[in-house]
């Protein structure tokens, strides 16, 4: 029955096949010719629609829903039922539909994705199925796969351990590799790895659709990723694995082991410290300074602070800086208090930043930086003296009043950027910052804040939102088959988004280019990007004569 309704005698698609397989349904836009040919006539109604009016119909559809978990519901289920007219629906207006799909709506899906799961999607590698990983990943029925997002679920945005909930991330980015960079939908694979989860709200729900259990760790824990890296190379030897939403104590180790080996890299580390170097350049022009002028205070000092700390030297350094030099110009709060070369247990990554600060200048009545660790971020602020201060801590409100207007007070034009996501997490409004600083502040933040007006001006939030650098790299690394992806990528993804923010864009604060402008943005972006993969000797295709025009015929479009 099953052959019988979905295969035709000829090999030629059955009607079947095209309305229930969301890559080849167009809905009423299939031609006379077609309906004809296919044995649609009946199955449809008459009337032919064009892209247009069945977006209008969407968007008015999308609309009705009452809320932003019900609108990410709507557009999940289109994309499993019209591909197609889904990636038409993202790019007709980014600004409108990326929030739903990608942060923070998806925060709320992953916490909620065993109650609103309808149809499968992706990959479950399960714990369970240990010594035969290669063997599940063969029943992805397409075989020639050049991207898989992964996450073992623990460290979910801001949100913590959702276990296989968390495949809502994966999902989630890979979608924006096709909308924002026109990598094609086919060649992409989510995946959650299922180790179990220590959250016990989920393993008490009947509704969890993973396993009961508590973590694995250490050797096993390990044992299981590596044997998860070998079946890829196995199974998709072209595929280029993006680490996502790992823990602190796993996203550095992992990268660190397989970066060399395999095509892979870790958005939450190289990501957005591509963004948030990016954001920097911007800043710089906003208020005429260097990047050697900077002096950078993380709040927060794990993977993804790290990553931008290291992006940032690495940029001073190619300036001209020694790296001793350009490693001073960078401090950490963590949950302990200011970072420093007398604190205890530090993880490896981090000793590097470490400082001495017995030479410093304490406030009057502050603890010694020595005996007991400052804790207040305003104390820190006032000690470093930063001009740039960069939140990636989860810590909502971390940004006070009493720290943005010390920012704001050492600085003529403070760099404030709260990344953390979502909403939810973040370290300040953009309101708040601008409010704050009396105008003055240069901002970006993780999430969307809307533009807003003080003394009489105009303020546009910049959104330091990795979107703007992963699905350009992996537009680059699927055009030109990268055999592996370098931290250089991403510096030179920096540069090139930089480059595209015009001086009307900074005029009004907005330290990126528009979000609106996304697509065409990410595509000069891999262009950069391809380039420099072609320098590198990192390409497993020729060099094309025109870079640009290569990587443009293999954008993927969702017209009919």
């Amino acid at each position: 029955m099953i052959n019988a309704m979905n295969q035709s005698t000829s090999g030629s698609p059955s009607a079947f096949q095209l309305l229930f397989d969301a890559r080849l349904n167009k809905g009423a836009a299939f031609s006379e010719s077609e309906r004809e040919q296919f044995g649609l006539v009946g199955l449809i109604p008459d009337g032919i629609e064009s892209m247009d009016i069945q977006l209008d119909r969407a968007r008015l559809q999308f609309e009705q829903q009452s809320s932003d978990l019900g609108k990410y519901q709507f557009l999940s289920a289109l994309q499993d039922r019209q591909e197609r007219l889904f990636y038409a629906l993202l790019r007709s207006d980014f600004q409108r539909y990326m929030p739903i799909v990608y942060t923070p709506t998806v925060g709320e899906a992953c916490q909620k994705f065993g109650h609103i799961m309808r149809r499968p999607k992706g990959m479950y590698l399960s714990m369970n199925r240990r010594g035969k990983l290669a063997q599940v990943l063969r029943n992805w029925p397409v075989k020639d796969v050049r991207f898989i997002v992964v996450t073992d679920g623990e460290r979910i945005l801001g949100l913590g351990d959702q276990g296989v909930c968390g495949m809502g991330i994966p999902i989630g980015k890979l979608a924006l590799y096709t909308a924002c960079a026109g990598v094609p939908p086919q060649v992409a694979l989510p995946v959650v790895l299922d180790m179990g989860t220590n959250n016990e709200g989920f393993r008490n729900d009947p509704l969890y659709p993973g396993l009961r259990v508590p973590r694995i760790g250490g050797d096993e824990y390990l044992s299981f990723i590596d044997e998860f890296v070998a079946a890829v190379q196995e199974v998709f030897p072209r595929c280029c694995i993006q680490f996502e939403d790992f823990t602190n104590k796993n996203a550095i180790p992992l990268l660190e082991r397989y970066r060399d080996k395999v095509c892979c890299f870790n958005d939450d580390i190289q990501g957005t410290a591509s963004v948030a170097v990016a954001g920097l350049f911007g800043a710089c022009r906003m208020n005429a300074t260097k990047m050697s002028d900077q002096r950078i205070l993380f709040m927060g000092a794990g993977s993804a602070a790290v990553g931008i700390a290291d992006l940032f030297v690495k940029q001073l350094c190619g300036d001209g800086m020694s790296e001793a030099q350009a490693i001073e110009r960078c401090w950490f709060v963590n949950s302990r208090g200011m970072v420093h070369s007398g604190m205890p247990k530090l993880p490896d990554y981090l000793q590097r930043y470490a400082h001495d600060v017995s030479g410093l200048k304490f406030p009057v009545g502050a603890p010694s930086g020595l005996d007991s660790p400052l804790t207040r971020l305003s104390d820190v602020v006032e000690v470093v003296r930063p001009t740039v201060i960069i939140g990636v801590s989860t810590v909502a409100h971390a940004f006070n009043e009493t720290v943005v207007r010390a920012m704001a007070r050492i600085n003529a034009r403070p760099i404030i950027f709260p990344l953390s996501n979502p909403t939810s997490k973040s370290e300040c409004t953009a309101e708040e910052a601008i409010r704050w600083s009396e105008g003055r502040a240069i901002i970006a933040t993780g999430s969307p804040f809307p533009p807003m007006h003080f003394g009489g001006k105009l303020f546009v939030p910049g959104q330091g939102n990795n979107v703007y650098i992963y699905p350009a790299v992996g537009m680059a690394v699927f055009a030109t088959e990268a055999n592996r992806v370098t931290d250089e990528m991403f510096l030179r993804a920096a540069e090139s988004l930089a480059s595209q923010t015009t001086d009307q864009d900074l005029s009004v604060g907005l330290i990126y280019p528009p979000i609106s402008s996304i697509y065409e943005t990410s595509i000069e972006v891999a262009i950069a990007v391809a380039a420099l993969i072609f320098d590198q000797g990192l390409a497993r295709v020729p060099r094309p004569a025109d870079i640009a025009e290569f990587v443009r015929e293999r954008v993927y479009d969702p017209a009919f």
